[in-house]
């Protein structure tokens, strides 16, 4: 590596934003459900499988960092 951050460090970092991302919008969607916000729940428990498809991604590319012979 050249001295940058570690990808697995900064993958981990995203990780767990993207974690709290998904807590967010989920209660948001949560608090909108039953109102006359019907499209706004939708659109946001999508966002939340969005997100969650994001983190599986990146759990795998950390998998494969891991098992890697480049090292950090």
């Amino acid at each position: 590596m050249d001295g940058a951050a570690s990808p697995k460090a900064e993958l981990s970092s995203i990780a767990t934003a993207l974690d709290d991302l998904s807590k967010r919008v989920t209660g948001i969607a949560e608090r909108s459900e039953g109102t006359d916000l019907d499209w706004l729940t939708t659109d946001l428990y999508e966002a939340e499988r969005a997100l969650g498809q994001a983190r599986r991604r990146l759990a795998r590319v950390g998998e494969r960092l891991r098992t890697s012979p480049v090292r950090d």
